[in-house]
């Protein structure tokens, strides 16, 4: 009952602060305090109506708010997300484009479960859209999952991974964004060994944790310091009764979300102190860039605490990716099996959550892929989320990983707005192109 009250504890928190926030702008902007020329009234409204919003956001899913893409005859056409595999944890969602022919590049976005839903990726599935048919892997809040669907590991979430390859089919193109990086790798291993023929076309993995020890960030220091027993005392709690998944285990996503602003207070404070400005000035809109990233920066989900224990004992203190240890369901991946898909690895060289090194390492465990099928990008002054949602990824990236893409595709259909084009090699990392690591004081790249 402890943990259930912690986590009930917070609710109230949040709810509280949600409250106290329409409590302040309510009184903040009455009529008759217009007589009173003071800016205190101002700025209370002003304080109310960015505390009520932001604390309103945590527990509200976001929409997916793409409506619309423009097709090859110049017109908009209507998209619509359908939820083509139904499962307990985490639905594969295909963005269905009206009246729009069928685009030959087939493409599975593998959103993280890392505290944020999948519509985190909002930008970068609009960004492909245009050119590809785009499904996404759209993961439950474990809060809402009934304790009698079982436990979700990072085994299950291999599993979950491999099924969608498998439904999508051999032409599929796969992006992998930061935490399932490796667990996509991993997926793909498995179905080259015990399926081939349902093995991606392409692997595309997206700045994430391969060998998190390649390089130091605030997150593997993290990792390192901190036992399993102190992680699961201080870290799990069990879901409260407003909830259908009462009595689940869970890492709060709230929890999370205190763990992502102390990386940046500095940055937040100052986001939201500007904000408060803008709205006592009244030059704040509802639609202005702090709403717009804010409301999706704080919708934060619970993850299993199975998956969340396991992520940080198997993938960051016991390396078993890394070192290629890895079971699946009693069987032993092997990434030597992977002979045939692409691989494309993507990292920022600014990037303080998976530093430079990480992903990359991907490539020397497939030691059984030909270095014609290995690719790598370093995006110079890019972030974490600059590499798949920014403006690196808009005007750099994306590019280069649709090339890469239809050069590891054969003949691309007429059906894509790209031109046709013969398969041709993938650049092979060298010296020239592979991250050089160094670390600060502080352990962060």
């Amino acid at each position: 009952m402890k943990n259930m009250a912690t986590y009930d504890f917070m609710e109230t928190m949040r709810n509280t602060n949600e409250w106290l926030g329409a409590s302040a702008r309510a009184f903040g902007s009455a009529p008759v305090f217009g007589m009173v020329p003071h800016p205190m009234f101002k700025m209370m409204a002003a304080w109310g109506r960015v505390t009520e919003r932001s604390f309103a956001r945590m527990v509200t899913k976001p929409d997916w708010g793409i409506r619309t893409v423009v097709a090859d005859d110049g017109r908009d056409h209507l998209v619509e997300p359908v939820v083509e595999v139904a499962r307990p944890f985490g639905d594969l969602v295909r963005f269905r484009v009206a009246s729009r022919p069928q685009k030959a590049r087939r493409i599975l976005v593998c959103a993280p479960m890392s505290g944020h839903y999948a519509t985190l990726l909002r930008s970068t599935i609009a960004s492909l859209l245009p050119d590809s048919e785009v499904w996404v892997t759209d993961w439950h809040n474990a809060r809402d999952i009934p304790v009698s669907a079982g436990k979700f590991d990072i085994e299950d979430y291999t599993l979950y991974l491999a099924d969608f390859m498998r439904h999508m089919g051999p032409d599929t193109h796969v992006v992998a964004v930061c935490q399932p990086v490796p667990l996509a790798l991993a997926a793909t291993a498995y179905l080259a060994d015990i399926e081939p023929d349902a093995q991606p076309r392409t692997l595309t993995l997206i700045g994430g944790p391969v060998d998190p020890d390649a390089a130091a960030t605030e997150v593997t220091d993290f990792g390192r310091r901190v036992t399993m027993g102190q992680l699961e005392q201080s870290a799990i709690q069990r879901v409260g009764f407003k909830y259908e998944g009462v009595g689940r285990q869970v890492y709060p996503g709230l929890l999370q979300l205190a763990s992502f602003i102390s990386m940046n207070l500095d940055r937040h404070a100052t986001a939201f102190t500007d904000k408060i400005s803008a709205e006592a000035k009244g030059s704040g809109s509802e639609r202005d860039r702090h709403n717009r990233f804010y409301d999706e920066y704080l919708a934060v989900m619970d993850m299993t605490a199975e998956f969340y224990l396991s992520t940080v004992e198997r993938i960051f203190k016991n390396r078993e990716i890394a070192k290629n240890e890895f079971v699946v369901d009693g069987h032993k991946v092997d990434f030597g099996k992977i002979t045939r898909v692409a691989i494309k690895t993507v990292e920022g060289a600014n990037d303080d959550i998976s530093a430079p090194g990480q992903c990359i390492a991907a490539l020397d465990l497939c030691t059984g892929l030909p270095d014609n099928l290995k690719d790598n990008h370093l995006e110079p002054g890019a972030g974490h989320y600059g590499i798949f949602a920014g403006k690196s990824w808009r005007d750099n990236i994306r590019p280069l990983v649709l090339e890469f893409m239809d050069a590891n595709s054969g003949e691309v259909d007429a059906a894509t707005s790209a031109p046709a084009k013969s398969k041709t090699p993938a650049k092979t990392p060298t010296a020239a192109n592979t991250p050089k690591l160094a670390t600060s004081n502080t352990g962060t790249v």
